[in-house]
């Protein structure tokens, strides 16, 4: 009996060892296709992980290229508010010691800015040459006394609006001037700063047309000058270069030695050095 059971055993270890041995290799067998699968798994990390890298780089670009941008956008609003500034004091300074002048009407006739003033002390009868006398409403008939002090405060009150930065609301009231007194002496100004309002905030398609609007109708005003380089200065932010240029020439040879000429020939070098 304990020969048999001798016997049995001997049988049945080398099963055993051979069962163990089959389970150990298929546990090599896994855990190798469990390190495969971690490499593949590490390989495909490894490209997103540069993937990432390619897309941040490429955003990094982006967001400098907006930084520039918007860096160039600051500084041409404040040049051009700068601009628009020192004119408005340069226009305030030349009107001091007139009484009754409207800031920035000092483009218009002198008489201009005291009509409504003189208007008024001589119960509308106007002196030769004073701009109260040629203020002219929509029907051809000269503005009276009282309708040329409305016009004076209604510029007035625009002027303001502008000088306080608030172009929008500057805009708008100086339409609504033209609108009422399209041949008051004071319309070429409206004109001007109406272009001006859109020109600051960069609306240089309406500023153009406002600007060429007073050119057109008011060849002979003391802002054509000045009008004629905005044309100028937005016909190149247009994108329309050799227009630009051509304008800002014309302004050098009509008007030289002015302001105006002298920025134009500014503005010239800037746009060759960019070209």
């Amino acid at each position: 009996m304990a020969g048999a059971i001798a016997s049995a055993m001997l049988f049945v270890l080398p099963a055993s060892a051979q069962d163990s041995r089959l389970s150990l290799a298929d546990r090599v067998s896994l855990l190798e296709q469990q390190a495969q699968n971690k490499n593949q798994s590490s390989a495909e990390l490894v490209n997103q992980l540069q993937q990432m890298q390619s897309q941040l780089r490429d955003m990094q670009g982006q967001i400098e290229e907006l930084q520039h941008q918007l860096q160039q956008l600051q500084d041409k609003s404040k040049d051009q508010y700068t601009d628009l500034d020192s004119r408005v004091g340069r226009l305030e300074a030349g009107n001091q010691g007139q009484p009754g002048a409207a800031p920035g009407a000092s483009s218009a006739p002198p008489a201009a800015a005291t009509g409504a003033a003189a208007g008024a002390a001589t119960a509308g009868a106007a002196p030769a040459g004073n701009a109260a006398a040629t203020a002219q409403a929509d029907n051809g008939k000269p503005l009276s006394a009282a309708d040329n002090a409305a016009a004076q405060a209604d510029y007035d009150a625009a002027f303001k609006t502008l000088r306080g930065g608030d172009y929008v609301g500057a805009s708008r009231q100086f339409r609504t001037f033209i609108e009422k007194y399209p041949n008051h002496p004071l319309t070429p100004n409206a004109f001007y700063w109406l272009g001006e309002s859109y020109y600051v905030t960069t609306n240089y398609q309406v500023a153009l047309q406002a600007f060429q609007h007073l050119l057109s109708q008011f060849p002979q005003s003391e802002k054509a000058p000045d009008a004629m380089l905005k044309v100028g200065y937005c016909q190149y932010e247009l994108k329309q270069a050799p227009a630009a240029k051509a304008t800002l020439e014309a302004v050098v040879s009509k008007y030289p030695g002015s302001k105006a000429a002298n920025l134009a020939k500014e503005r010239l070098g800037r746009i060759q050095q960019a070209g």
